[in-house]
C-alpha cells in the first residue's frame, strides 16, 4: 500500500501548527525502524501532550515486542524456545501465552494456513541469500516433517517443540497484531485520529484534520511503486499479500516469499496480490494471505464469507473484487 495522507519532512512528530499548500493542518507524524520494516504512526491529537505521550508509549512497546518475539536474536522469547527445540521446556508468562493462544485460534481461522512452526521452510527457501538456490525435493519434505503447530506441547506456564529442528516464527500475523495493539495504545491516550503503517499493515481511526476519512492507495503489483486503487476508510485494517517484490529467480522461475505449509513450496498460481480491508489489520492480514494461498476462486469466497471483511484479488490476467469492496474505492 501508499499513503496517500503522508506528508514531506524530517522524521519524527512534525512540529505543532503544520499546514499543507491549502491551510490545513497536517498530521503529526513519527518514522520508526523496527520489526524488520520501515513503521510510520500518523495522528492528530486535540491534546498535542497526550499525543505525544501516546507516540512514546507505542514506540516503546514496538520496540519490546519486536526484542521479545522475534527469531533473529537468541535471547528473545522465541530465539530461546527454538535453541530449545527437541530439549527442553521453555518458560513463558501471561502476555506470551495469550499470544500462543492468538495462534491457536488463527490457526483454525486460516485452515492451517497460517502456522507458526514454518520456520524450517523460510530457513529452506531463503530469498534473502546472496545466491538464492531451490532445495531438493528430499530437503522440502525433511523440513515440512518439521512443521506443525499442533505438535506442540503447552502446559500452563510453558512450551515445548518436541524435535530438533523445529522453530517458530511469528511473521504470519506478529506484525498485524502490533498494529492493532499500537490504535489501542491510542485510545488509551484518548487519540482518536490515528493512521499506523507498519510496512504497508495499515490501521486507521477517525481522519486527519480537514478530510472525512484517511486516504490509501493500493500498490500495483504489476507496477510496484505506483497506486492501482485509492481507498477511503475511517475504521478499518487494511493489509495487502503478494510475492512481487520478495521473490527469487532461479532458471527463468520465479519463486516467491509466501509458503504453502501444506506442501512446502512457494505458492505457485495465478494470485499477484490480494487486498482485504476488515475490522482490523490481524484480520485483514490473515485474510489477505490465506486468500493469496488459497488461489483466486478460493480465497475470494473466503474473504467474501468472512463477516465485516471486502477484499480484492488481482491476477495475472484479471482483477476480482468481493460485492462490497467498490464502496471503499474512490
Amino acid at each position: 500500500m501508499v499513503l496517500e495522507n503522508s506528508h514531506q519532512g524530517r522524521d519524527g512528530p512534525s512540529a505543532a501548527g503544520d499546514t499543507g499548500a491549502t491551510g490545513t493542518r497536517l498530521p503529526d507524524r513519527v518514522r520508526f525502524q523496527a520489526l524488520g520494516t520501515q513503521c510510520e504512526i500518523q495522528y492528530a491529537a486535540a491534546d498535542r501532550g497526550a499525543g505525544q505521550a501516546f507516540v512514546r508509549e507505542a514506540v516503546t512497546w514496538v520496540h519490546a515486542f519486536e526484542a521479545k518475539y522475534t527469531r533473529f536474536r537468541p535471547d528473545s522469547l522465541i530465539g530461546r524456545i527454538n535453541a530449545a527445540a527437541g530439549r527442553d521446556w521453555v518458560a513463558v508468562d501471561n502476555e506470551a501465552e495469550r499470544i500462543f493462544a492468538l495462534a491457536d485460534q488463527i490457526h483454525v481461522l486460516t485452515r492451517g494456513i497460517i502456522d507458526p512452526t514454518i520456520l524450517p521452510l523460510l530457513r529452506l527457501w531463503n530469498y534473502r541469500a546472496p545466491t538464492p538456490r531451490v532445495p531438493s525435493v528430499d530437503e522440502v519434505t525433511h523440513a515440512l516433517g518439521r512443521t506443525g503447530w499442533s505438535r506442540v506441547r503447552r502446559e500452563p506456564g510453558r512450551i515445548y517443540l518436541p524435535e530438533a529442528g523445529m522453530g517458530l516464527d511469528l511473521g504470519g500475523f506478529g506484525k498485524e497484531y502490533a498494529v492493532d495493539r499500537v490504535l489501542d495504545i491510542a485510545r488509551a491516550h484518548g487519540v482518536a485520529n490515528v493512521l499506523v503503517d507498519f510496512g504497508h499493515d495499515v490501521r486507521v481511526i477517525g481522519a486527519p484534520p480537514g478530510a472525512p476519512c484517511w486516504a490509501v492507495g493500493v500498490e500495483d503489483s504489476r507496477s510496484p511503486g505506483t497506486v492501482r486503487a485509492r481507498l477511503a476508510v475511517s475504521d478499518a485494517g487494511i493489509a495487502t499479500s503478494g510475492d512481487y517484490i520478495r521473490c527469487f529467480e532461479v532458471g527463468g522461475r520465479r519463486f516467491g516469499h509466501i509458503i504453502d505449509p501444506r506442501n512446502g513450496y512457494p505458492v505457485s498460481n495465478e494470485c499477484r496480490s490480494v487486498t482485504v480491508v476488515a475490522n482490523s489489520c490481524l484480520e485483514a492480514g490473515l485474510l489477505s494471505t490465506t486468500a493469496f494461498v488459497l488461489g483466486p476462486a478460493e480465497g475470494l469466497k473466503l474473504i467474501d464469507d468472512y463477516f465485516g471483511a471486502e477484499g480484492c484479488i488481482a491476477t495475472e490476467r484479471d482483477e476480482r473484487q468481493t460485492r462490497g469492496f467498490c464502496r471503499y474505492v474512490y
